[in-house]
């Protein structure tokens, strides 16, 4: 009997193979034994849980009839009553199911410091936990702000030392030149405690000004509300705007935070900012304005006559026949007393009143014109009447004519 992958003599009409049919069949029937023992049966590594682990390296694979014992992991305990922690392989390939049999550690208790409190957004101080630490108003936190419940060895343990809440206390603040603050004889300021800032008087022409915040609190360790203030002279020169008007702020001399209000007389326009105010660098913030002539546009309209505004009384003709014996009405000029001077308050008359003048006379013609047809219409229809009649009294007199002159 031939060897499955013995030579044979080459055929002179087909090549020769590497590896002969019965060669590869032996081969896949290897391959085939050394796969048995990973059959479907078999389970694969063991689940994992949140709470419990296996104490070893787990295997890739698990036979039927095996099981894993499982250990609760670090900052876990089991619980009481205590659940099983081993799991089996079964026939089906699938581990068996377990209950989570470990629950967290507690950290020790943390109680309130004094002057502050402590709160666990988590709810409780199991591990994992955090504890958070606030102080009462007028003291601050020496020491960490926020505890963790971790591991320490077998056990857990908050991961720092409580810290401890102190009073709030400030050193004096500093001094100024040309100035002074109440209350410099203490040592130690308190919480919320104020003190307040002055300048001492000038020995030249112009006074000193406190320039920055003049009451400085105590709101933290050493720690005051804003730096101190300076005590200096600042002057502002002279606003001068041409052709404008100073409407508040009047004065010589223009110190700290002077505060000034502009107009332009009439004709002009402002440009810039109306108000001003002299800052701590002596000068006007912000820029002081000027004031520009006004452009004046060209009217559109006819010019109107003083003669439409105001009538003299010589001008002025009668009211009836015997004007010569009653008073003149007169009408009155508008704006100021003086002739040919109106006040600036005066107005031009609105355009609405010129086109309601022409409206006026253009009625007034219409009516003549009707009036003119009615009068010739009743001189007509008096023509064509009295004619009418003439003939009818004709007969009367005819006849007699025609007697005489043609007698029977």
């Amino acid at each position: 009997m031939t060897a499955p992958c013995s030579s044979r003599k080459a055929s002179p009409y087909r090549s020769e193979s590497p590896f002969s049919s019965r060669c590869f069949v032996g081969i896949l029937l290897v391959a085939l034994l050394l796969l048995l023992p990973i059959s479907s049966d078999a389970c694969g590594e063991p689940p994992r849980y949140e709470s419990m682990q296996l104490p070893g390296v787990p295997k890739p694979s698990y036979s039927p009839g095996e099981s894993v014992q499982y250990e609760c992991r670090p900052g876990y305990q089991p619980k009481r009553p205590p659940l099983p922690t081993s799991a089996v392989c079964q026939n089906d390939g699938m581990w068996s199911l377990l209950q989570e049999a470990c629950t967290r550690k507690q950290c020790p208790n943390l109680g309130d410091p004094p002057n502050g409190q402590v709160d666990y957004p988590n709810g409780s101080i199991l591990f994992g936990s955090e504890a958070h630490y606030v102080c009462n108003v007028g003291y601050f936190l020496i020491g960490p702000s926020i505890l963790y419940c971790d591991i320490s060895g077998s056990t857990v343990e908050w991961s720092d030392t409580p810290p401890t809440c102190e009073k709030i206390l400030c050193k004096p603040p500093e001094k100024i030149l040309n100035g002074k603050y109440t209350n410099s004889l203490k040592d130690i300021f308190e919480y919320s405690e104020v003190v307040t800032y002055s300048c001492d008087a000038s020995n030249g022409t112009d006074q000193y000004s406190l320039v920055g915040e003049s009451k400085l609190v105590c709101i933290g360790n050493d720690k005051w509300s804003s730096d101190p203030p300076q005590c200096k002279v600042v002057k502002c020169a002279y606003p001068y705007v041409e052709n404008g008007i100073i409407v508040s702020g009047h004065g010589t001399k223009f110190y700290y935070k002077a505060t000034i209000v502009y107009r332009c007389i009439e004709g002009f326009k402002l440009n810039g900012s109306n108000t001003i105010v002299c800052n701590a660098n002596s000068t006007w913030e912000p820029e002081i304005p000027t004031c520009i002539k006004e452009s004046t546009t060209p009217s559109t309209q006819p010019p109107i006559s003083s003669a439409s505004v105001s009538t003299p009384p010589s001008s002025q003709p009668p009211i009836s026949s015997d004007s010569d014996s009653k008073p003149t009405h007169t009408t009155t000029t508008l704006g100021s007393s003086h002739p040919g001077y109106p006040s600036p308050s005066d107005e031009p008359p609105p355009k609405d009143a010129e086109s309601l003048g022409a409206g006026i006379i253009v009625a007034i013609v219409i009516g003549a014109l009707f009036g003119v047809v009615v009068v010739v219409c009743s001189i007509y229809f008096c023509f064509h009447k009295e004619k009418k009649s003439s003939r009818v009294s004709s007969p009367e007199w005819l006849p007699r004519t025609s007697e005489v002159a043609h007698p029977t």
